[in-house]
C-alpha cells in the first residue's frame, strides 16, 4: 500500500466514524418535536429508534466478518451508499412505523462501520492510540454536528430535512470514494503498518472475558445518556430555550465537542500509558459525575455532563486499542464487530430504560444513580485485564 493511500485510508475512516453516529443523536433531537407531532411520550418517540439500534449493533459481527473475508474498502463503500440512502428514506417517513423501519434500515447499514473502519484504521495506524484517539473526535464530533443541523434545520425547514440533507451528503461521499478506488488511488492492503507482538493465548481468552462485560458498561452509560443530554438540558434549563430547540441543540452540540478533546488527550495518553490503567481511571471518574448529574442544574448541569461525556469517550480509545492488541489481525473485523454488537446492539435497550424511568418519574435521578452503579462495575471488572509494562514514549503519528 502508498502512502497515499494509507492517508486517504486513515481520512476516509475518520469521516465514516463522524457519518457514523449522526443518525441517533439527529433523532434524539428530533423527538422532541416529534412527542407533540404524532402525539407520543417521551418513552413512545424515543423507542422508534430501538430497532435501529439493535441492528446497528447486531450487524456489526457479520460485517465484521465479511470485512475479513472480502476486503475492507468494498465494505466500506456499501456503508457509505447504504447509509446515505436509508437517511434520506428516513425523512420520508410519514408514520411512527414507517420512521422505526427506516431507522434500522439507516442502522442496518451504519454496523458496518465500526467493525470495518475501525479495523481498516488500525491496520493503516503508525500509533493506534493517537490514530484512535483521533479518530474518536471524528466520531463525537457526528453527535455535535447532528445536534446542530437537526435543530437548525428542524427549525428553519422541518425534521425531515435533518434527516435528508446529511444523508445526501453520505451518499455523495460515498460516489466520490468509489471513484478513488477505481482510479487506484485507494488501495486493498491485508497487513498491519505496525505489526505488534503476539500476546499469549491465556491473555487474549482473559482479555476478551472481560471486555465482554466493560464494553457493555461502556455501552449502557453511552445508549443511556444519547437521548437523556437533550432532554434533561430541555427540562432543567427549559427557561433558556423559549420552548424551542435550537438552544438544546447548541448545547448538545458543546458537550460532544469537549468529550471529543478529551478522545485527542486519551489517545495520546494511551501510546504512552498501559491501557489498562487508562481504561480502569475513565471508569472511576464516571461513578462521581454521575452522582452530580442526577441532582445538578443551572449552568453548572452544562458542565457536569460535559464531563460525564467525556469520561465516557475517553474510555473508547483504550478500549478499541485492547481490542487491537489482543484480537488476531486476520480476524480483526470480527472482533471488533463483536465489540459493537455489546456496544450499540445489546446496550442499545437502553434507551428503552431510559424512556421507562423517565415516563414514571418525570426526571432523570434514577436514571444517572442506576449508571454510577453499572460504571463501578466497570471500573471493578477492569482490574482482572492482563498487566502490561509501562511503555516507552512512541514517536508521533504519521
Amino acid at each position: 500500500m502508498s502512502k497515499k493511500s494509507a492517508r486517504l485510508s486513515l481520512i476516509f475512516s475518520c469521516f465514516g466514524h463522524t457519518y457514523a453516529h449522526l443518525f441517533a443523536p439527529i433523532f434524539f433531537v428530533v423527538a422532541l418535536t416529534l412527542e407533540g407531532e404524532m402525539g407520543l411520550s417521551h418513552g413512545e418517540a424515543v423507542s422508534l429508534i430501538v430497532i435501529g439500534n439493535v441492528l446497528y449493533g447486531v450487524g456489526a459481527p457479520f460485517a465484521g466478518w465479511i470485512s475479513d473475508k472480502w476486503n475492507t474498502t468494498g465494505m466500506m463503500s456499501v456503508y457509505f451508499i447504504g447509509t446515505g440512502s436509508a437517511m434520506i428514506l428516513t425523512g420520508f417517513a410519514t408514520t411512527p412505523i414507517m420512521l422505526a423501519l427506516f431507522l434500522g434500515l439507516t442502522g442496518l447499514f451504519g454496523s458496518i462501520y465500526h467493525p470495518v473502519g475501525i479495523a481498516w484504521l488500525v491496520k493503516n495506524a503508525v500509533n493506534r492510540g493517537t490514530a484512535l484517539g483521533i479518530n474518536g473526535v471524528f466520531g463525537t464530533i457526528g453527535p455535535s454536528v447532528a445536534a446542530l443541523s437537526a435543530g437548525i434545520l428542524t427549525d428553519t425547514i422541518s425534521w425531515r430535512a435533518a434527516f435528508v440533507v446529511p444523508g445526501a451528503i453520505i451518499l455523495l461521499t460515498g460516489i466520490f470514494f468509489i471513484l478513488m478506488i477505481r482510479r487506484g488511488q485507494i488501495t486493498e492492503t491485508k497487513e498491519d503498518i505496525s505489526p505488534q507482538a503476539p500476546v499469549a493465548r491465556s491473555d487474549i481468552i482473559r482479555t476478551i472475558m472481560v471486555l465482554s462485560i466493560t464494553m457493555l458498561c461502556t455501552g449502557l452509560i453511552y445508549q443511556a445518556t444519547s437521548p437523556a443530554v437533550p432532554k434533561i438540558f430541555s427540562l432543567r434549563l427549559n427557561e433558556l430555550f423559549s420552548g424551542g430547540i435550537m438552544g438544546v441543540s447548541v448545547m448538545v452540540a458543546m458537550v460532544y465537542i469537549v468529550a471529543g478533546g478529551f478522545q485527542i488527550i486519551a489517545g495520546r495518553i494511551c501510546d504512552i500509558y498501559p491501557l489498562k490503567l487508562v481504561y480502569i481511571l475513565t471508569f472511576i471518574a464516571q461513578i462521581p459525575i454521575m452522582l452530580l448529574a442526577a441532582s445538578a442544574g443551572g449552568m453548572g448541569l452544562l458542565v457536569v455532563v460535559m464531563f460525564m461525556v467525556a469520561a465516557n469517550q475517553a474510555s473508547l480509545p483504550a478500549e478499541n486499542s485492547l481490542v487491537a492488541r489482543y484480537a488476531p489481525a486476520q480476524w480483526r473485523g470480527l472482533a471488533f464487530g463483536m465489540k459493537f454488537i455489546l456496544a450499540f446492539g445489546i446496550s442499545g435497550l437502553a434507551v428503552l430504560m431510559e424512556g421507562a424511568i423517565f415516563d414514571a418519574t418525570g426526571d432523570f435521578f434514577w436514571l444517572f444513580i442506576i449508571l454510577a452503579s453499572i460504571a463501578t462495575v466497570g471500573f471493578a471488572t477492569a482490574f482482572l485485564l492482563p498487566s502490561e509494562k509501562p511503555k516507552a514514549i512512541l514517536q508521533p503519528a504519521e
